[in-house]
């Protein structure tokens, strides 16, 4: 046996320093809560009095968010923001499982939609303090997903278009940045353009009453086409790019009528060949990337083109556009990030709109994530934020609160390699002021 090997043997350990913080970069979202007035938000707009498990929402709901930022899934996991001096780095009281639980489970759907109104007011006052498009140009990608379940006891729960038992809700992102700008639960079963023309409607209000004034453009894969949607999207003065199903046989028909000369080449795949045109269909501009193989095995097992096709009323070329669209593609990148980095990975209750709640808590975890970074200068321009770099780096390291002549220290490891970024960042949310 080594050295190392018998002094890992003859290591204690005891579950007994009052002072210490397991994740002690809660400190930094922790502070952007407070200048956003998350849990005076919370309690001025959610009203579940009467309810059980319905007083003091504001401090139930923050406990969850730092719970889902802390890098916990479970109700249960709450439990880690009790232990040690956690509380101290935290503007709110924790509340113990049990109690968020049965908070949970007193939503209904009026209610979470109030929670929705959180949101929002939260997406406004962030925008305010700088993390906003301001007048310049926003691009919102809209697409839905599945969180799995196991078991038969999830309210809601079922069987959609990809025979996976959960639930399918639709989130509406910033591609710039990944925020979630929108986001609702819905039942396993829902079609996905269920619900998407009112969707889109509360999603373009919101983010003009949070302050987008310039230009807005949605991108939607197919499973939303919808002229209900496109024709809500102009009455808005909302640009557009909506994929659609070319095997509709109108679609292939119009594509049929395309000049051969008019497709021109781009840049695709290394083992494949790429042209795209457009034409007209039903007065609407209609933009088709064709697609087929280039090596010669390959090519021998699928020797047609495969057609893309997407409406849209943006201007300027086919090819300029098509590699626009191509780019809704980062949607996939925000929710996956929300579901491994933000609490999604589970849904935790057997209510359906407690798991609608847990969404919304999820949702609003993610983004003071992306605020923290963009507001606290921590993620290079031009580069998305990911939950758990910033988890791994910024929140989960251990600390100590130390108090030295009536001075509250919180003390953290020598030679971090991430602490000339924190204490940056630190620096510069404690700089924004309190906003209403």
């Amino acid at each position: 046996m080594s050295g190392v090997s018998r002094t890992i043997d003859q290591l204690d350990a005891v579950f007994d320093d009052d002072t210490l913080v397991a994740n002690a970069g809660l400190v930094l979202p922790a502070t952007l809560m407070v200048r956003l007035g998350l849990e005076a938000l919370v309690n001025a707009t959610v009203r579940l009095s009467g309810r059980v498990g319905g007083a003091r929402p504001g401090r139930k709901v923050c406990s969850l968010v730092a719970t889902i930022l802390a890098g916990g899934s479970h109700i249960d996991h709450a439990d880690m923001l009790r232990a040690g001096a956690t509380q101290r780095v935290l503007p709110f009281r924790v509340m113990a499982p049990s109690t968020l639980g049965t908070f949970l489970r007193a939503f209904t759907f009026g209610h979470v939609r109030q929670l929705d109104k959180v949101i929002a007011e939260t997406l406004r006052r962030a925008w305010s303090a700088g993390a906003g498009p301001g007048d310049g140009r926003l691009v919102i990608d809209v697409d839905s997903t599945i969180c799995e379940v196991y078991g038969k006891q999830k309210h809601g729960a079922g069987y959609g278009y990809t025979h996976v038992l959960g639930y399918h809700p639709i989130l509406a992102t910033r591609a710039e940045t990944g925020e979630v700008l929108h986001a609702r639960m819905r039942k396993g079963q829902a079609n996905t353009q269920r619900g998407a023309k009112r969707f889109v409607g509360e999603l373009i209000a919101g983010v003009r009453r949070a302050g987008a004034s310039g230009e807005i453009v949605c991108r939607f894969d197919s499973g939303f086409w919808s002229y209900d949607t496109i024709t809500t999207l102009g009455r808005l003065g909302v640009r557009y790019t909506m994929a659609v199903r070319t095997g509709n046989t109108a679609i292939a028909r119009a594509i049929a009528t395309i000049d051969e000369a008019a497709w021109v080449d781009i840049d695709y795949t290394p083992d494949g060949q790429a042209q795209v045109a457009e034409c007209r269909y039903k007065n609407r501009r209609l933009i088709v990337r064709r697609t087929r193989l280039t090596d010669t095995a390959q090519a021998a097992l699928w020797p047609d083109w495969q057609h893309h096709a997407f409406l849209t009323d943006l201007d300027g070329d086919a090819v300029t556009i098509d590699k626009f669209h191509r780019h809704h593609a980062v949607v996939e990148l925000a929710i996956r990030d929300i579901k491994e980095g933000a609490g999604l990975e589970h849904v935790p209750s057997g209510k359906f709109f407690a798991n609608a709640t847990w969404l919304a808590c999820a949702v609003l975890a993610h983004n003071l994530i992306r605020w923290s970074a963009d507001l606290g200068d921590i993620t290079p321009d031009e580069q998305l934020t990911v939950a758990r770099t910033i988890r791994t780096r910024l929140i989960a390291l251990p600390g100590r609160v130390v108090n030295r002549s009536s001075k509250h220290t919180l003390r953290l490891p020598a030679r971090w390699p991430w602490a000339d970024t924190s204490l940056h960042a630190l620096t510069r949310l404690r700089a924004i002021p309190q906003l209403a």
